[in-house]
């Protein structure tokens, strides 16, 4: 048996031997073959990067630029090839803002092993030529904006160890064919939109360790299958729409060191061996479900716990008393349960967290804690965010609460203290949120409060509280201030509302207050709500109460309020809700309250208020306006069922047609005036150019990518009209929301057309009239072919131009429109009010230069607005030296038959005459206006 062992290994030497030599003598006859594969698979790679460049729509950075054939492309940025074939196997790209599709020529990187694009800004669908990088290993698309459903090809990368594609914008099912991916370590798919149910066959994932599906709209149950992968170490699954238990089978593989799937529907009990079975538990988040049950005692045998979140839950009973064993405890989380039986005991567990010497929050509001607050809290000097409100805790708050140096956030609301708060508070230096309403506190606000300078909420209402609020002005730092529901007294400090981040709440209600409310409320230009219910304040509301402008909710009923309703609430565009009922308020409503876009509920019920109810905006609806108390009241919507007002007399008015033949003569006269002196003017004129050039002030401007992707690519279906200078396209922009606007591109290459860029963002940078068109924003840059770009955001007016209404296509692509006599009068006086504006009230008048019913647009409400200044000269009012007033060389101007003006004393003339023209077209269009209504 022996011999016959080395025999056949002597066989086996022989033929191994033969081998070789075939092998070597096939592979010198292939050589020139080889190399020529390794030539066409090295330009195959090339040109997949060249493609892959090519779908780059940014590159803030200038990253890609090396790409190009003065370098080998190995050696180009972000590239790295293989030593032997000289191929690539990895292409990192990470964190350079790129922006773009990702080409599908990604597939022909066949060598490719490592595959990053993460963080950048690529968008479209991740291609299904990937599935053909066979060789990949690493695969990551985080944070992008890519869109579509996962690619199924993936299921072919066979050596896949990491895929992440969390944080985009990817739908559709997760594909269960992921599964034959046997060598796949980690899979991380969070916070995107995928649905569906979670595969069962993710059990055959055998060598999966980390495995994040959280923040999707996943349904369904966690499939038991999962408890198949004994490798698992972490499991994301929150914020989902999960339902039924967790499988048992997962709370048996040991190897677990984070449980996270909160803010499902999940039920059931928490395991009594639970930290028996999963004794490397470091992470658990089981908080926003439905799970019911008690505490398992044996969690504190999973000694490596770091993070215990169980809140808003529906647990009972009490807490294991040796929670403090837990000594690496950093957050602990089980408000809002059902927690304690509101006894002395229910805390007792408290005493042993101070073994927890890293804890940093603990959370235990909205439970049935009872008992008196624990002294030696105050002993576990490393908090910093301590929560006990909503319970049933009693007793007085720690003298020496002051040893907890480093809470930012200290929350006691909604409990049974008593007593006066401890000066100790003033030690907390970090604290930012104090918490103490609706309790039973008593005494001053100590002053100590005014130490905490990082102070920014505090919330004191609803207690006992008594003297004045003087300490609280130090705290230069608070956002919101609550002392409502007290026994407060003395005036309003001014100093309050001089305080320069109060911007949320401020609510000084239900107090004893003395005085009228202070004029310096003016000063709160940020706040959102404010409410003074019922505190006693008298004298007239400060006309400076329409400086706030930020005010959603106003609330000042049950004073002794007297006077009238400031007109200045009109600027107050934000208000949702104001409530004046209960004072002495007199006078008539401001009718410019029925303008507040915003306003939802209107009380100004039981005061002295007379006159004219006004019938538009809030007073449209009955349910929204509450006059209830107001004698003299009159007129307003029917469903209000008040008195109608007395009919007033109308004064005479002068016949429509005697206006009109008398302004027309009028007219007739001043144009042959103008005619004669412009043709003495061009027998006498000589040409005098003269330009000075100015730098163009910073404007906020808004990138070129931002303007393409506005107007989808500056397509032909959102263009809206062309101009010898440039296009405008109809767009839709994020501008304090979004809305829609026309973009002015202007054309580069015609002549003149910077200088038109230029002396439009003059004319309009400092401008302002409801009759100009408006320029929110402008471009100047590059386009993404390396070309100047200058463009101008203008809003967007709705009915076009004067143009399109006088002199409708005739090729039937315009609906039919006709301006009626009124409609004209009002498009002269709006442009005569613009013009008056120009010529006479800016600061250095402004000649328009190409005055024309293209260029008087019409928004919404049929209001006239002049725009296009792209020919406009500024004047300037120094008549020493006419050239100064010039910003433009003199020449031919605007459209064939105007001629702009250039002597100085004949431009004086035509001016003053103009100025009549103006003022006569405003007078008889007012009247006329006025006869016709």
């Amino acid at each position: 048996m022996a011999h016959l062992a080395n025999l056949g290994a002597s066989w086996s030497s022989i033929l191994h031997v033969h081998l070789i030599f075939l092998v070597s003598i096939t592979m010198l006859s292939l050589q020139p073959e080889i190399c020529l594969s390794f030539k066409m698979g090295n330009e195959t790679d090339r040109l997949a990067l060249l493609e892959f460049k090519a779908k780059i729509a940014s590159d803030p950075y200038g990253t890609l630029r090396s790409w190009n054939n003065s370098v080998n492309f190995c050696k180009w940025q972000g590239v790295t090839c293989g030593r032997k074939h000289h191929r690539v196997t990895s292409l990192d790209l990470h964190e350079l803002s790129l922006s773009g599709t990702i080409s599908p020529y990604i597939g022909n990187l066949t060598f490719l092993r490592f595959l990053n694009l993460s963080d950048n800004r690529f968008y479209g669908e991740i291609p299904q030529e990937v599935g053909r990088l066979f060789r990949l290993r690493i695969f990551s698309l985080k944070t992008n904006i890519l869109r579509g459903e996962i690619p199924v090809n993936i299921s072919f990368c066979s050596e896949l160890r990491i895929m992440t594609l969390a944080v985009n914008g990817l739908v559709g099912k997760i594909p269960a064919e992921l599964s034959s991916l046997k060598k796949l370590m980690g899979l991380f798919l969070g916070t995107n939109k995928l649905t569906g149910k979670i595969p069962h066959s993710f059990g055959n994932l055998s060598s999966l360790q980390r495995l994040f599906l959280q923040y999707n709209h996943l349904e369904g149950n966690i499939p038991n299958e999962l408890g198949r992968i004994t490798s698992l170490t972490m499991l994301g699954m929150g914020i989902n729409n999960l339902v039924g238990p967790i499988p048992t089978t997962l709370y048996n593989i040991s190897s677990i060191t984070a449980l996270s799937v909160p803010d499902n529907q999940l039920n059931g009990r928490l395991p009594e061996k639970i930290g028996l079975t999963l004794p490397n538990l470091q992470f658990f988040h089981f908080g926003g479900n439905k799970f019911h049950g008690s505490i398992p005692a044996s969690l504190t045998n999973a000694s490596q716990l770091q993070i215990l979140d169980i809140g808003s839950n529906r647990l009972t009973g009490p807490i294991p008393k040796n929670l403090g064993d837990l000594t690496g405890l950093q957050r602990l989380n089980m408000e809002k349960n059902f927690l304690g039986n509101n006894s002395s005991q229910d805390l007792a567990f408290i005493t042993s967290l101070s073994n927890c010497s890293n804890l940093r929050k603990l959370y235990l509001a909205d439970n049935n804690f009872g008992g008196v607050f624990p002294a030696t809290i105050v002993n576990m000097s490393t908090l910093g965010d301590l929560g006990l409100g909503i319970n049933q805790i009693s007793g007085r708050i720690p003298a020496d609460i002051g040893n907890l140096v480093n809470l930012y956030r200290l929350g006691l609301e909604q409990n049974l203290f008593y007593g006066s708060i401890p000066n100790s508070f003033g030690k907390l230096q970090k604290l930012q949120a104090l918490l103490l309403h609706t309790n039973m506190l008593s005494g001053q606000i100590p002053q100590s409060l005014g130490n905490i300078t990082q102070l920014s909420d505090l919330w004191l209402g609803r207690n006992k509280l008594e003297g004045n609020m003087t300490s609280i002005t130090n705290c230069q730092n608070l956002h919101i201030l609550d002392v409502g529901n007290n026994n407060l007294t003395g005036s309003i400090p001014p100093q309050i509302f001089a305080l320069p981040f109060l911007s949320l709440v401020l609510n000084l209600s239900y107090n004893s207050f003395t005085g009228p409310l202070p004029r310096e409320i003016g000063h709160l230009k940020n706040i959102g709500t404010l409410d003074i219910t019922e505190s006693k304040l008298s004298g007239e509301i400060p006309g400076s109460i329409g400086e706030c402008l930020s005010l959603t909710d106003l609330y000042m009923p049950g004073n002794f309020l007297q006077g009238p309703i400031p007109s200045s609430l009109a600027s107050l565009r934000g208000l949702r809700y104001l409530d004046l009922a209960r004072n002495n308020l007199s006078g008539k409503i401001p009718k410019e309250i029925e303008k507040l876009p915003f306003l939802q509920f209107l009380n100004l019920s039981f005061n002295n208020l007379e006159g004219e109810v006004p019938t538009k905006g809030v007073f449209s609806s009955r349910s929204a306006v509450s006059l209830d108390g107001n004698k003299n009241l009159c007129g307003g919507i029917p469903e209000l069922q008040l008195p109608a007002c007395p009919i007033k007399q109308k004064k005479h008015k002068k016949p429509l047609v005697a206006i009109i033949l008398a302004a027309t003569m009028s007219l007739i006269l001043l144009l042959s005036a103008i005619t004669s002196l412009r043709l003495l003017y061009w027998r006498k004129s000589k040409k005098n150019p003269s330009s000075n050039p100015f730098t163009l002030d910073k404007l906020f401007q808004i990138s070129y990518n931002e303007l393409l992707q506005a107007t989808q690519g500056f397509s032909s279906d959102n263009l809206i009209g062309e101009g010898s200078f440039g296009s405008v396209y109809r767009g839709s922009l994020d501008l304090e929301g979004e809305r829609i606007v026309a973009v002015k591109v202007l054309n580069l290459q015609q002549h003149g057309a910077s200088k038109s860029f230029i002396a439009e963002c003059r004319a309009l940078r400092s401008i302002r009239h409801r009759n100009l068109v408006k320029i929110l924003t402008c471009c100047s840059s590059i386009d993404f072919k390396g070309n100047d770009f200058k463009a101008l955001v203008l809003d967007f007016m709705e009915n076009g131009s004067l143009e399109t209404w006088l002199h409708p296509e005739e090729d039937g692509t315009s609906q039919s429109r006709n301006l009626n006599l009124l409609q004209r009068l009002r498009v002269a006086v709006d442009l005569s009010s613009a013009l008056h504006y120009l010529h006479d009230l800016c600061e250095t008048p402004i000649i328009h230069c190409d005055l024309k019913p293209s260029n008087i647009l019409l928004d919404n409400d049929m209001t006239a607005h002049l725009g296009d200044f792209g020919l406009a000269r500024l004047l300037s009012k120094n008549t020493s030296n006419s050239s100064q007033g010039q910003t433009n060389s003199i020449g031919m101007k605007g459209t064939i038959g105007y001629i702009p003006p250039g002597n100085k004393i004949f431009n004086t003339l035509i001016y003053q005459i103009n100025m009549v023209v103006i003022y006569v077209t405003k007078i008889v269009g007012y009247v006329c206006i006025q006869n016709m209504e």
